[in-house]
């Protein structure tokens, strides 16, 4: 379902899905305005697209006809897409009309948003509530990845690019250029005439030097303004408007300029998403020149020049020195042409193939077959004993050390251990460091056995985990038993806190609450629940990454255990004294956690929880009695806030 749909060079994803075997039926806008122009649908011959009148003319704004939704719903889909924002109102009125039909399919989205905003109440909501219980979200660029998953998504984005017809969008027979320096420089712009686009910017590049001369292909708000700012300037002569381009002749229009511009501004409301034009600029093979803002960097890579937004003058001696240098065009041509290859409608639909299965469940397909290898990832801060302790056993093994201290006494260890070292330059917290153990693995075949430095395993226990683990294919994680150094069981498995679980954990009846998931000290991951949900969230600093984790694989159906007859030894908050510091990050992740997962007002509820519970607790004597003292002046701050302030003064204390 997309209203986008109605333009027929976008539906070639869909027919290259086809081409893959799959069954697609579309159900697009009717008409819309896209990009300046009023498009109607029409279907080729045979083409499974079915039109729908839609009422409203904003992308996030509008609503289908909900009777062919509603027929379309009552079918027996694999899968839904929705390719619409997850806080659009057609997004919303999809999802009710599922939940109306009973329906179980489950369904995927599509954001391009890259600026992380809070919208209005019910927005807000609706976004929430279709980001919780997708089974995935493709994204036309990273940061919109990273937005989607902090807001509540349960899986890993999937990175999609738009795609490229390169057989319409293509260079001509023979080489482009004949070596020579040409006396003028022939720039190109395509898009829309908004301030935003950044084309008066590019008119003052243009203008500040004779060489230059400037096409303009588009329509918009701004253009009488933008021609105003031409004849002002005495460059009539020098810049051709030509009205918008139709979308067949944007081949020709490329390839008739020697460099295409992008100079797209970065405003607090919006920033370039993806750039379609510099791709299909690039597959024409002209040279692209573009502002290093939003997914342009991306979108570009090393095939372009960037500069930086709103800069005439740096904008300026690009355009120069590619139309005036024939050497560097052609190695940016060259370049050009293998990153828009990389943009084709059959690697679009590979992509989007691979969301789909995904989107099935990760429990639909039988797991990979075959003994696993295991890496053992340890995220280190200081304390060389204690990691000394914990690696001595694990000679022999496959270990990587993320030394988030930076500390030559942890890299002493691991040398004489003979240990794999990485340094990732700075403390971005224990989620961060996780990630890059992950990365770093042998293969995406790995489990993964997360250790910490005050805990201790026999490669013994190791292997019974892996069995128990790959005995049961909904297991995403195992854990050992616990023991503290006094041979004292800890608690492994616990509940996932709610915001009702928070009042149950006030009033004293938190012991009735089943375990669901286990704590990370010594913690194994299956590969492919890994694959399945990505890495940890590293906006979690310290502790609830874990648990966010594992209450993502639980959302698409996986399940955590505790392995009774494998025992580790675990000291508990082995490489950090400070108990102030400590609990600021625990209870920090704790408000990261609700928020990400049952919103403000889901924060609130289990606030008020901690607040009621500590203040009753309060009332003991000695240091429980101090501890529950503390935890209210805590929540009645905001753990956030306590950990912003914790920072803030060993920053400053650092500074001195």
């Amino acid at each position: 379902m997309s209203h986008s749909a109605v333009v027929d060079a976008w539906r070639e994803r869909e027919r290259s899905l086809r081409d893959l075997g799959h069954d697609v039926v579309t159900l697009s806008a009717a008409a819309w305005d896209e990009g300046g122009s009023f498009v109607r649908l029409r279907p080729r011959p045979g083409e499974p697209v079915q039109p729908v009148r839609t009422l409203g003319r904003h992308p996030a704004l509008f609503v289908f006809d909900p009777r062919p939704l509603w027929r379309a719903l009552g079918q027996p889909w694999d899968v839904i897409d929705i390719h619409e924002e997850p806080f659009a109102l057609s997004t919303a009125e999809v999802l009710v009309l599922r939940v109306l039909r009973r329906s179980r399919t489950p369904y995927v989205l599509y954001s391009a948003q890259n600026i992380d905003k809070t919208y209005p109440v019910p927005f807000r909501w609706l976004e929430r509530w279709a980001l919780r219980h997708a089974a995935g979200v493709s994204v036309c660029n990273s940061e919109a990845g990273h937005i989607v998953e902090r807001k509540g998504l349960p899986v890993s984005a999937t990175l999609i690019p738009l795609g490229t017809d390169l057989m319409h969008f293509r260079p001509v027979d023979g080489s482009p250029a004949d070596g020579s320096r040409p006396a003028i420089v022939r720039v190109g712009y395509a898009g829309r005439l908004e301030a935003h686009k950044g084309v008066a910017v590019l008119i003052d590049a243009v203008c500040a030097d004779e060489r230059l001369t400037l096409r303009v292909a588009g329509a918009g708000p701004a253009e009488a303004e933008l021609r105003a700012q031409v004849q002002a300037r005495g460059a009539t002569g020098r810049v051709e408007f030509a009205g918008a381009v139709p979308h067949a002749d944007l081949p020709g229009f490329y390839r008739s300029v020697d460099v295409v511009a992008v100079p797209s501004l970065t405003t607090d409301s919006w920033v370039e998403q993806f750039g379609r034009v510099a791709v299909e600029a690039m597959a024409c093979g002209t040279p692209v020149v573009a502002s290093d803002s939003g997914a342009l960097p991306d979108v570009v890579g090393e095939a372009g020049v960037l500069v930086p937004p709103g800069d005439a003058a740096a904008l300026r001696d690009a355009l120069l020195r590619v139309g005036t240098d024939p050497e560097f065009a052609a190695t940016l041509r060259s370049a050009g042409l293998s990153q828009a290859a990389g943009t084709s409608w059959a690697t679009v639909a590979a992509r989007q193939d691979g969301l789909y299965r995904s989107a099935v469940g990760p429990l639909g397909h039988d797991p990979e077959p075959g003994p696993r290898p295991v890496d053992i990832v340890v995220v280190a801060y200081g304390a060389p004993d204690l990691l000394r302790s914990a690696l001595q056993p694990l000679r022999g093994e496959t270990v990587l050390v993320v030394d988030n201290s930076s500390s030559p006494e942890v890299r002493a260890v691991c040398s004489e251990l003979g240990v794999r070292y990485v340094d990732p330059g700075h403390n971005g917290g224990f989620a961060a460091g996780v990630n890059v153990g992950l990365r770093e693995r042998r293969s995406e075949s790995s489990d993964v056995l997360l250790l910490n430095p005050d805990a201790r395993i026999e490669p013994s226990g190791i292997r019974q985990l892996t069995a128990a683990l790959r005995a049961r294919p909904d297991l995403a994680s195992v854990s050992p038993r616990l023991r503290d150094p006094q041979g004292d069981d800890e608690r492994v498995l616990w509940p996932f806190p709610t915001p009702f679980g928070a009042w149950l954990d006030a009033l004293a009846l938190g012991r009735h609450r089943r375990g669901e998931f286990a704590v990370g000290a010594v913690l194994l991951l299956r590969a492919e629940a890994i694959r399945d949900i990505g890495g940890f969230d590293d906006t979690f600093f310290l502790y609830a990454e874990e648990t966010d984790w594992a209450y993502r694989a639980a959302r698409r159906g996986w399940r955590h255990a505790m392995v009774a007859t494998v025992t580790a030894t675990h000291v508990g908050a082995g490489t950090s004294g400070d108990e102030t510091r400590r609990e600021a990050h625990f209870h920090a992740g704790q408000e990261r956690y609700y928020r990400k997962h049952f919103g403000g007002v889901g924060w609130q509820i289990a606030r008020a929880a901690q607040l009621a519970g500590s203040a009753a607790r309060s009332l003991r004597p000695g240091r429980a009695g101090q501890l529950a003292r503390n935890r209210v002046r805590t929540y009645l701050r905001g753990p956030l806030a306590v950990e912003r302030d914790l920072a803030a003064r060993t920053g400053a204390e650092e500074e001195r």
